[in-house]
């Protein structure tokens, strides 16, 4: 029976593997193709012509502007949701439902409709637009991290905190020896999520970043909406795709061996 779960276990894992894996497919070939007329099945002609393109239309500064919103969107969303989520959790907080609606009304908001309310107040506070960005991916991203602390909450034995109290640790130490351990699983998870909604956003960096704020999704967008870019567009979007997937990978084998070791 063991064996049966385990190998039923590694087809999902490949199932799983193959779901992600094939969409990427044709854009592999597309970046890596300079000459592909249709109806052909495969290109050509090979070479790099997208990739030097896409470097020379300054792929290396939008990589590293998404990664910079990124990180700055998990750094921020992921302590504010774990905070909000545990005084949720607890349940004593006045007007818990109202807070709720609150906190999770980005979810519900169009995007699109708030970017461009915002940006009108950007333009007259004079908020440098890369703060406001950033600042707005933020409270965008707080939902998903509330969401996922909430449940991690949920599970949480706060014993082990009172043990350790008991024991004469103090605040910080149970902070830092107890829980984030014990929640490192559910944080690396809200991190991730944080950082996706930096990393892939289109609509608030154009909006509110006004042009300022190149991307890598602005700058695919900006190739798609023209014509004969296949390869280039091809090549930004591995650009888009590689590092969250990396980074996916990352915390699914953390993830096993935090399961195994415990």
């Amino acid at each position: 029976m063991t064996g049966i779960r385990a190998a039923m276990g590694r087809m999902v894992r490949a199932a799983l593997v193959l779901w992600f894996l094939i969409p990427l497919a044709p854009i592999l070939l597309w970046a890596f193709a300079n000459r592909w007329p249709f109806p052909n099945l495969l290109p050509q002609q090979w070479g790099f012509d997208g990739v030097r393109s896409s470097l020379a239309a300054g792929a290396p500064h939008a990589f590293v502007v998404s990664a910079t919103l990124g990180l700055a969107v998990a750094a921020i969303a992921t302590p504010a949701g774990a905070l909000a989520a545990r005084a949720l959790a607890a349940g004593r907080l006045p007007l818990q439902r109202l807070i709720e609606a609150a906190l999770f009304a980005p979810l519900i908001l169009p995007a699109f409709a708030v970017a461009l309310g915002l940006d009108v107040l950007v333009l007259r506070t004079r908020v440098p637009s890369p703060l406001a960005v950033v600042a707005v991916l933020s409270v965008a991203a707080i939902p998903y991290t509330t969401y996922l602390m909430r449940v991690a909450f949920s599970a949480y034995d706060k014993g082990y905190e009172d043990e350790a109290r008991t024991l004469g640790a103090s605040r910080a130490m149970v902070l830092i020896r107890v829980q984030i351990p014990l929640l490192a699983p559910a944080l690396s998870g809200a991190a991730f999520l944080a950082f996706l909604v930096g990393w892939t956003d289109y609509v608030v960096t154009l909006l509110i970043g006004g042009g300022r704020v190149v991307s890598v999704p602005i700058l695919v967008a900006s190739f798609a909406a023209g014509t004969g870019n296949s390869s280039v567009v091809a090549a930004l979007s591995l650009a888009a795709v590689i590092p969250p997937l990396i980074l996916l990978t990352v915390l699914a084998r953390t993830g096993t061996r935090t399961a195994t070791s415990t």
